[in-house]
């Protein structure tokens, strides 16, 4: 059985050159689905994001804390890798 269910998680992002803060809401989508005694699941947006738990609503408080994780690694890796002073912008498709 596929389910989908979406994740709706409040990302801050701040301007180290303006000490700005600002949060936007992300929606993500988590695809679970129950294999025998576990449930398991994957971030769609995300590579990388997934888990496995015994109840669903443990998965998807797994997959919450695995997305609020990989976004603050890729958050302190990209700006790490801009050294010195930069500027965020938002970004929407």
């Amino acid at each position: 059985m596929n389910l989908q269910t979406a994740i709706y998680i409040h990302v801050g992002c701040r301007s180290e050159a303006n000490r700005y803060y600002s949060v936007m809401k992300s929606d993500y989508t988590a695809i679970v689905k129950q294999d025998g005694d576990w449930w398991i699941g994957w971030v769609e947006e995300v590579a990388g994001v997934n888990a496995q738990e015994r109840t669903k609503p443990e998965l998807l408080e797994s997959l919450r804390d695995a997305l609020r994780e990989a976004l603050e690694f890729n958050r302190e890796d990209a700006r790490k890798a801009a050294q010195g002073e930069f500027a965020e912008e938002p970004l929407a498709l």
